[in-house]
């Protein structure tokens, strides 16, 4: 997209017989777009959903093999779907439940762990894990049935700003012109750029290798994570029917290796590594499918909202912000943003516009500091357990243990990950 301009009404003249009129238009097809622009259509909303993929229908996932991105879905993201009347349609066989947490330091050590339990939190379970597939498939057939929803597969090109709407031109050459605008368009969102919000962005010089494993042990309903001497994190995180989703995160030399490794030399490099624990607690594993890999960074817009001298637009999901995957929560936090969004629009002032800057800016101060503050956690464990020096070590480990031994500490944690959000 080219550089945000101001549309003329002489130009929208000429293009006038091109153009028409929505409430809402959401830029991006991922599962934070999908979700919105859902909700944004049940508050009774005219909204159009924009993204090239949109025309390809996702398959219901079928069959023993789970899909690569499996995600971690903390109690606010069931209650988002839930309220967007999607949970219960949801195929609950193909979620698992996660009831305890175990993490374990990197010394080996009996003391160096962190356990949660979502007993000892009073709550019912940490989490789920499930597909991505699983999601959005069902996402995509809720809003085959919302009239006030339309789906374009296209890209919008340029995007320019009327004194009380926004006009998005895309590349089949028709315009529509939104008084409201959420950008959903991914980690290098396009919009972000040309809004000219900037975007404080840092390499963790890692990738991330994912597979998935059947495993001879029960799971017990629990999530393992072993950061590793050298800074790898290895988390397995419990699927249906005795199988374990595997996140590695490491150097992208070691995950360009760990990519060749057959079936044996994956069971020697389990043996081998946390003396061997993960074996211990999850018995042989085999690989249930084929390993990949992704690079791991930090992204936080400057502003989620935008353009500066009159913002009409709002950045969601990776637009905004994006994490490491060691907490498990960059999805949630990108559906809280859907959810916040959704709250202030269900409960908008009758006087109000949809681009209300009063409402925009709502928005951004309230994502703004839950934001920032996991952002800052995740990449501060992250390095926490990357340092190689003695001190390092020594803080990390016993600090494990420390919280393990606090009740209260543990219970703040796990209010923090759980993520609350309010419908009214």
């Amino acid at each position: 997209m080219s550089e945000a301009h101001q549309i003329h009404q002489t130009q929208k003249a000429a293009n006038s017989s091109q153009m028409r009129s929505v409430d809402v238009a959401i830029i991006g097809g991922g599962i934070a777009g999908k979700a919105c622009a859902l909700g944004m259509a049940q508050l009774g909303l005219q909204t159009v959903e924009i993204a090239p993929d949109l025309g390809q229908a996702v398959p219901s996932p079928q069959g023993p093999q789970w899909g690569q991105r499996i995600y971690a879905f903390s109690p606010s993201t069931q209650k988002l779907l839930a309220h967007l009347q999607v949970w219960d349609a949801l195929d609950h066989h193909r979620l698992q439940v996660v009831r305890d947490m175990r993490i374990y330091g990197d010394r080996g050590e009996k003391n160096d762990h962190l356990h949660l339990s979502a007993f000892e939190a009073g709550t019912k379970q940490l989490a789920w894990i499930g597909e991505s597939n699983l999601i959005e498939h069902t996402l995509d057939q809720a809003s085959r049935f919302q009239n006030k929803l339309e789906r374009i597969a296209d890209v919008v090109e340029k995007i320019g700003f009327e004194s009380d709407k926004t006009i998005l031109h895309l590349k089949n050459g028709s315009i529509i012109q939104a008084q409201l605008v959420i950008a959903a368009d991914g980690a290098n969102s396009p919009t972000r750029s040309e809004l000219g919000i900037n975007a404080s962005e840092e390499s963790y010089s890692q990738s991330a290798v994912v597979a998935n494993w059947i495993c001879t042990y029960p799971h017990l309903e629990t999530a393992f994570q072993w950061f590793l001497p050298g800074g790898d994190i290895v988390a397995m995180l419990p699927l249906p029917n005795k199988q374990v989703s595997m996140v590695w995160s490491t150097s992208p030399e070691h995950a360009a290796e760990l990519l060749q490794l057959n079936q044996s030399e994956w069971l020697e490099r389990f043996s081998s590594i946390a003396n061997g624990a993960i074996t211990k607690q999850l018995g042989e594993l085999t690989l249930n499918s084929t390993p990949a890999a992704f690079p791991l960074r930090k992204i936080r817009a400057d502003r989620f909202i935008g353009p500066e001298n009159n913002p009409k637009v709002a950045l969601i999901g990776d637009a905004a912000h994006v994490m490491h995957p060691l907490a498990g929560q960059g999805l949630n936090l990108g559906l809280r943003d859907v959810a916040v969004l959704l709250n202030i629009y269900g409960k908008r002032e009758s006087f109000r516009s949809l681009s209300d800057l009063t409402l925009l800016r709502r928005y951004e101060r309230q994502r703004q500091g839950d934001t920032s503050a996991l952002l800052w956690v995740t990449d501060k464990l992250k390095k926490l357990f990357s340092g190689t020096s003695d001190a390092e070590k020594q803080i990390r480990n016993w600090g494990l243990g420390l919280v393990n031994k606090s009740h209260f500490v543990k219970q703040r944690l796990i209010e923090r990950a759980l993520g609350e959000i309010h419908f009214d």
